[in-house]
């Protein structure tokens, strides 16, 4: 029995490599009820045929999928909704009141990652990215509950990554399905401490006070794990919660250390700062990689949490 199967006779729960980048770095959920399904984020237009091939290997069908859940509208989490969306004919779409307007007119999400990463890229990465009709999106403010075949599955808004952020809790498993809201936590990193997990400031909205607070809002339920995006279900969750907010802090006093030395070269003496600061994290929690296998599994993340706070910076003044 695969550890997927496994999870999916446990829970209802299957794991699902997106393929996103490299591999076991990028999931997606399958949530399974009565015979009917839900997912949880969808990756880009390249993962469909392995959230396809989930449904089939789980015994059902794209005509037994009710609902896709994003947790918010970052394309390595939802690039892929509406060309998913045209292969799931009963399905519809729930996404927080922020990213509603982007999955029904995804123009400016695409101007924008194209004016970053340039369209050769973004159609390596991502693909197509195609509007979801107006009529199947469905608003998930804060406390919406999608019912899953009679399974609720409650929706709390979770600011701080993105202000179109929302978490979803899963009663059955007592666990949240947490996007980007609980960090990072790959499983290179695993060792006899359990998981290590950073925080992600990518751009363009990281509010620090607010994803502390939406953090404890998550460890208030006193939940038994966390499914992570980037990668995986973990447990020691008030460990990894504590860990986390120790983290936002450390980058918040990097960054305006940074910011104080000046203006020049500022986003290099970020991203330096920031990798030395994780790798010696990973290092305390026991991490079996070499310092340059750790930097090559991070390098993005030292790019990106140094762009959140280039962009925190100079919107906090």
């Amino acid at each position: 029995m695969s550890a997927a199967t496994a999870s999916a006779a446990e829970h209802g729960i299957v794991t699902i490599d997106t393929g996103f980048h490299r591999p076991v770095f990028d999931a997606a959920y399958l949530l399974i009820e009565n015979g009917r399904a839900a997912f949880v984020d969808c990756g880009t237009q390249h993962s469909i045929p392995a959230l396809l091939a989930a449904l089939d290997a789980n015994g059902l069908t794209p005509d037994d999928v009710d609902w896709l859940i994003l947790t918010h509208v970052h394309l390595d989490h939802a690039g892929g909704a509406g060309a998913l969306m045209r292969r799931l004919p009963n399905a519809r779409l729930a996404v927080h009141p922020r990213g509603a307007p982007h999955m029904i007119d995804p123009s400016r999400l695409v101007a924008g990652a194209t004016a970053v990463y340039g369209e050769a890229e973004m159609a390596r990465s991502y693909g197509e990215i195609v509007p979801v009709p107006a009529e199947r999106v469905v608003v998930a403010g804060d406390g919406f509950v999608v019912d899953l075949a009679g399974r609720p599955l409650l929706c709390v808004d979770t600011p701080g990554h993105a202000r179109h952020h929302l978490c979803v809790w899963d009663q059955r498993s007592r666990a949240w399905f947490t996007g980007d809201t609980f960090g990072l936590s790959y499983r290179e990193f695993d060792s006899a401490r359990g998981p290590f997990a950073l925080p992600t400031s990518s751009p363009v909205q990281f509010e620090p006070e607010p994803l502390k607070q939406s953090i404890r809002t998550l460890l208030a339920r006193d939940p038994a794990a966390m499914y992570l995006t980037h990668y995986g279900r973990v447990e020691d969750v008030q460990r990894l919660g504590a860990d986390l907010i120790e983290q936002i802090d450390g980058m918040v006093r990097i960054a305006r250390a940074a910011a104080q030395a000046g203006s020049e070269d500022l986003h290099a003496r970020l991203t330096a700062a920031l990798a030395d600061y994780f790798l010696a994290r990973a290092g305390e929690h026991g991490s079996a990689l070499s310092e340059a296998q750790a930097r090559d599994v991070l390098a993005v993340d030292f790019e990106l949490n140094a762009q959140g706070l280039e962009v925190w910076l100079a919107r906090a003044g």
